[in-house]
């Protein structure tokens, strides 16, 4: 990766400098390499020069130049570098050379699909849990930008070295207040969540139903009928392959919930008040206290706070080193108390709560309290799997967002999905049409005979092509450290409208035999890189359109 290897080279010329006494000694900080805003300022920049200026004690431009000075004076300079400048107030901007650019199509062709493996996950237990919707109906448009993230999210991770194992959480324990509201709405004796889909289930179940008075169990049946829908919704229909589902029932049948409280008990991090037992969150960073145990007046049963403690508990006893849940928008309220109860269990880990925000669809907010619901399968009828993916992807998690369905439909180069899978099908067509020696080449999988003409590579619309290819493997690596997911889809769009000027500008399959030769090479390059962008995201990658 270059953004690495050009901060690498800083680092070693840094202590070069200090070496020959032109710096004083001090903890070179990491050195970021950024890609400025516009082209004129090179392809990477890094402002380290004005980061250090106070421990060198000299004005930032000065120490610019110096390091530029060294930079050049190494003996990689110009393999990687055509030129390396400096700007006030104090970056260095670097400009990279054509022959490295050139050397890198040969690069992607060679590794194919491992392009953009990463190892900076360190084979790190993962943990991803998401969607993990209650089982009282079906899921719906809010539902999924929970799955989809979470899915694609999952994908980034194992590509950056993770090993990542995806969760769904069912809760679906009797005593669970949702579950009983299900429960009233099975036995008749409320509407809460009623509708046509449920009276479908209920109707189906009516026998075992007869035969039972208590909600929660009434409930608990009606759930594990509306979870085996969901779980083949998400198989079949989103594409989406879950290593476990993890029903809360079992944290009761296998007395976690209670063995957590006892081990809260003893640790002195509960308390009884008002008849109920409460956790001591507020010691460890949270606003207030919860009750764990509700008084008997309330039952006193268990909350879902309580369960959900013990359900971490058991990530954290299963090996997890990192443990990624992504939550509804009304889960917010919950992110402090569950930091809280992680700091309590002592896991030396990282947890990591996002929370999804609101979907609406031409305006309209998805809201159970005001029964109205759009479900995912209702959307998916409307526009494909691979659109509603990308449509979801495209905005930050924690913005809310609106569907637009007009322009998910539209097949044509306004619809950003069609405009980038059509770049895919547009390469299959140019390798369709190729002859000869090139097109047995194709077929033996010897792409990396076609770099030997890679040096005729030179027109503007080549090089910027070759720069958006080369950074795919610095998307992965930012993307597995912050989650912003949405970078995908921007780079694959990007990378798509490198591709279309490069087919504007310059013809592919020409008489002249090495220049057609090398811009093969170059469109299989990026037919690899928008394959594996798109595979991220759970998106086909069409040969036809």
């Amino acid at each position: 990766m270059i953004r690495q290897k050009i901060a690498k080279l800083t680092q070693k010329s840094i202590k070069e400098l200090q070496k020959e006494g032109v710096f004083q000694k001090f903890e070179i900080p990491e050195i970021r390499i950024e890609h400025p805003e516009e082209k004129i300022h090179g392809d990477y920049s890094t402002n380290v020069a004005m980061v250090i200026a106070k421990k060198v004690k000299k004005n930032p431009l000065e120490i610019a130049r110096v390091l530029v000075n060294k930079l050049i004076s190494l003996k990689v300079y110009k393999f990687y570098f055509d030129k390396v400048e400096v700007a006030k107030p104090g970056f260095i901007n670097f400009f990279l050379s054509k022959g490295y650019l050139q050397k890198e199509v040969g690069e992607i062709l060679r590794q194919r699909e491992k392009f953009g493996q990463l190892s900076i996950g360190k084979n790190k237990k993962t943990n991803v849990e998401f969607i993990s919707a209650n089982p009282t109906g079906q899921l719906h448009i809010g539902n999924g930008r929970g799955a989809f993230w979470g899915d694609t999210l999952a994908n980034i991770l194992e590509k950056a070295g993770f090993k990542v194992i995806r969760e769904y959480y069912i809760n679906d324990a009797p005593s669970n207040t949702q579950i009983k509201l299900l429960g009233q709405t099975a036995l008749e004796k409320g509407e809460t969540y009623l509708n046509e889909y449920l009276k479908s289930k209920i109707e189906k179940i009516k026998p075992k139903l007869n035969k039972i008075k208590d909600e929660g169990e009434a409930g608990y049946l009606l759930a594990q009928e509306v979870q085996k829908d969901i779980e083949d919704f998400v198989e079949k229909k989103l594409k989406i392959k879950f290593d476990k589902w993890f029903p809360d029932t079992k944290l009761y049948q296998e007395s976690r919930v209670e063995k957590i409280f006892n081990w809260l008990k003893k640790k002195d991090y509960i308390y009884q008040k008002e008849g109920a037992w409460w956790i001591k969150t507020s010691k460890f960073g949270d606003e207030k206290d919860w009750v764990i145990i509700r008084n008997k007046d309330e039952g006193g049963e268990p909350t879902y706070f309580l369960s959900d403690i013990a359900y971490h508990k058991d990530k954290i006893d299963r090996g997890f080193e990192k443990i990624i849940d992504i939550w509804g928008a009304d889960h917010q309220g919950h992110v402090r108390k569950m930091k809280a109860a992680i700091e309590i269990l002592n896991f030396k880990g990282d947890l990591d709560l996002l929370i999804s925000q609101i979907v609406r669809v031409k305006g309209l907010k998805i809201s159970k309290r005001k029964g109205v619901i759009i479900s995912l399968e209702e959307l998916l009828k409307e526009v494909s799997l691979d659109v509603a993916r990308f449509f979801y992807l495209t905005k930050s998690l924690d913005t809310q967002m609106e569907f637009d369905l007009e322009l998910a439909k539209e097949q044509s180069e306004k619809n950003p999905v069609y405009y980038i899978q059509y770049a895919h099908a547009r390469i299959c067509s140019i390798l369709k049409r190729t002859k000869s020696k090139e097109q047995r080449t194709i077929n033996q999988k010897k792409c990396s005979l076609f770099t030997v003409h890679c040096s005729l590579l030179n027109h503007p619309s080549e090089l910027e092509l070759i720069k958006q290819l080369i950074r795919f493997p610095e998307i992965i690596e930012d993307t597995a450290r912050d989650y912003q997911v949405q970078r995908i889809p921007q780079y694959a769009l990007d990378l798509a409208t490198a591709f279309h000027q490069f087919y504007r500008d310059c013809r592919v399959l020409t008489e002249v035999r090495p220049m057609s030769t090398a811009r093969l090479a170059l469109v299989l390059a990026t037919k690899q890189v928008i394959k594996n962008t798109l595979n991220l995201m759970g998106i086909s990658a069409p040969e036809r359109m």
